[in-house]
């Protein structure tokens, strides 16, 4: 086995051990199982650029230098063919997807296997640590290698097979890859926008490039992320955005079409069909976060007089890509909604039994249009429902449903969004982990750092010894001031503005103050056994005690102001969900803590200056 970065870089002999160059990249095969190397490049004097035949004129190598069989004078350069890559160019420092582990990964090597002694084949890609360890230097790799053995803590390769890899980037070769591959053109549309989420934004663009209209649409349907699918679907031709748009179902089209500025979303909706574009102006008629705004116009209806068998002709006609249908609406004379029935019971029903009679005297839950998206997402998941059917509220008439998974979606995304106001993160992916750790450091140590301004604050005002001692009770009021702001998330998590058991601004208030207080004898406690210190210590002691416990006054009355301005972040809080705003917990806990420092330095000084003068 050998590696193609211990191959970049070695000397290229002829046959008379003549030196006539350095191995640049290697050629490929791409329409075979494991590729076989077919060209050889290399840098020749003055760095110009050369290809050969690897085939016939390489006769042996090792990971020192590459001989060939002929003198440099029998050298007949040649050309990349079509089907072939440069493996280095093309793949190494490159993303690829990992189509058997749903994946984007970068390669940092490629491991090669020779047949003979002058065949080479590429096996597939290294994407962990030691690729990056072995380009950097071999020995130091083995360094590693050894220090982490003894240590017991193996690194091991992580190879991807090349039948298990899928090119991105396929304009550096117009390369059609191997049939044997599995392409993204294989994978679910919700692997593939995972794929595409993890991808740099140039990428985006390629990927959807590969893809039909359908794919396209089911892969943007998935896609997590709705400004990046307004910003995927921003840089497409007209015409093929609006295509796209016309293959989605009209709730995800309606959501994506919201996302795009008002010309953009104009110009593409009248390239389209008119039943699509008024599916989807239909929708968008209706407030954001609504029942209207996710429900899907796809669904079937039929009078209480229908039969089993006209039920089934009604299916079979519908086209492929309609809805799933998983009830049958049933519709009184004047079109109003008048009963439901799963599509399981047609099956054990005789083909001339009426809808009605199998619908029976059932209640039908229903949703109205203006009804908050996570309330009906809520309904949904409480009575098991596969499907809720959207009435208008005047006329009792069917306007669509509202399906689990949407419902499914909704909830997602007010989880997210609650881990947000929390201060969490949703995203659990390898790719984000260290960014999750660091986040999750700064937000949990960040009055680590508030503490350290306090200290050189306090040094600068009141001098270092005295600066010093007063801010050793500085944490209490950071700490405290973060504790303060995970309550009030908790209680706009729990309880909803409207909701008749909420407790009242009023109380929460009262509450609050309640807790600062409480929280404030704690400290005064600590303070008055500092006192007692005082009184026994000698006179150098007693000034530093002296000194710590007005910091403990001044965090104790930064403490009654951090839970006394807890009615304030919930206000706040509940005043940006009202506009649909999302609020970061990161940010809310940064701003309390700027508070409860600004509130302790202050008080500091007050307490402390006057005794220094």
């Amino acid at each position: 086995m050998i590696y193609l970065s211990q191959l970049l870089g070695n000397p290229v002999l002829d046959a008379n051990g003549e030196k006539i160059g350095v191995v640049n990249d290697l050629g490929i095969a791409t329409r075979e199982v494991f590729p076989r190397v077919t060209s050889l490049a290399f840098q020749g004097p003055g760095k110009s650029p050369f290809m050969i035949s690897w085939r016939k004129y390489v006769e042996t190598f090792d990971d020192n230098e590459v001989r060939l069989a002929v003198p440099a004078t029998d050298i007949r350069f040649s050309y990349l063919q079509p089907d072939e890559v440069l493996i280095a160019r093309d793949l190494l420092n490159k993303q690829i997807v990992d189509t058997r582990g749903m994946r984007v990964v970068r390669v940092n090597d490629l491991k090669l296997s020779d047949t003979s002694s002058s065949q080479l084949r590429l096996l597939g890609a290294e994407v962990g640590m030691r690729g990056i360890l072995r380009a950097l230097s071999p020995a130091f790799e083995r360094l590693v290698m050894r220090c982490s053995h003894a240590l017991g803590h193996e690194i091991p390769e992580k190879i991807i097979a090349w039948n298990y890899m899928d090119l991105i980037d396929r304009d550096l070769s117009n390369v059609k890859l191997s049939v044997s591959h599995q392409t993204l053109d294989d994978l679910h549309p919700a692997d593939v926008a995972d794929i595409i989420e993890q991808l740099d934004p140039r990428l985006r663009g390629q990927v959807f490039a590969q893809l039909d209209d359908a794919q396209a649409a089911e892969a943007m349907a998935e896609l997590d992320d709705d400004e990046m699918a307004a910003k995927i679907m921003g840089d497409m031709a007209d015409a093929d955005a609006s295509r796209m748009l016309s293959e989605m179902d009209p709730d995800d089209a309606a959501e994506l079409v919201g996302e795009l500025d008002y010309e953009r979303a104009e110009k593409l909706l009248r390239l389209m069909g008119i039943n699509e574009q008024r599916a989807i102006r239909q929708l968008l008629g209706y407030k954001d976060d609504t029942a209207g705004r996710i429900m899907t116009s796809e669904f079937v209806s039929v009078s209480r007089e229908a039969t089993v068998a006209d039920v089934a002709k009604i299916m079979r006609d519908l086209p492929d890509d309609f809805e799933p249908v998983n009830y049958i609406y049933l519709t009184d004379d004047n079109e109003r909604l008048c009963g439901v029935v799963p599509v399981r019971r047609l099956f054990v029903s005789d083909p001339t039994d009426t809808l009605g009679k199998l619908a029976g005297d059932d209640d039908v839950l229903t949703a109205k249009p203006d009804d908050d998206q996570e309330d009906v997402a809520e309904d949904i998941a409480k009575y098991n429902l596969l499907a809720m059917p959207v009435v208008d509220e005047n006329t009792g008439k069917i306007l669509g449903i509202v399906t689990v998974d949407d419902a499914l979606d909704v909830m997602e995304e007010e989880h997210e969004e609650d881990l947000r106001i929390a201060g969490g993160t949703s995203d659990s992916s390898d790719s984000d982990a260290n960014s999750d750790d660091l986040m999750r450091f700064l937000r949990n140590q960040m009055w680590f750092f508030f503490w350290m301004v306090a200290a050189v604050l306090l040094a600068l005002v009141l001098g270092p010894s005295t600066g010093v001692a007063v801010a050793f009770a500085a944490p209490v009021a950071l700490v405290v001031a973060g504790e303060m702001i995970r309550y009030v998330t908790n209680f706009f998590l729990e309880y909803d503005a409207d909701d008749e058991d909420a407790p009242s601004i009023g109380g929460f208030a009262v509450k609050s103050v309640a807790m600062g207080v409480l929280w404030a004898a704690i400290v005064m406690l600590v303070c008055a056994a500092g006192n007692g210190v005082v009184n026994g210590a000698s006179e150098g002691l007693g000034a530093v005690v002296f000194e710590l416990m007005r910091g403990f006054e001044a965090a104790a009355v930064a403490v009654v102001a951090s839970f006394a301005s807890a009615p304030v972040y919930l206000k706040v809080l509940r005043a940006r969900d009202e506009r649909g705003s999302d609020t970061s917990g990161l940010v809310l806990h940064v701003v309390a803590l700027v508070v409860a420092l600004a509130v302790f330095v202050a008080v500091a000084c007050a307490l402390t200056m006057p005794l220094l003068g």
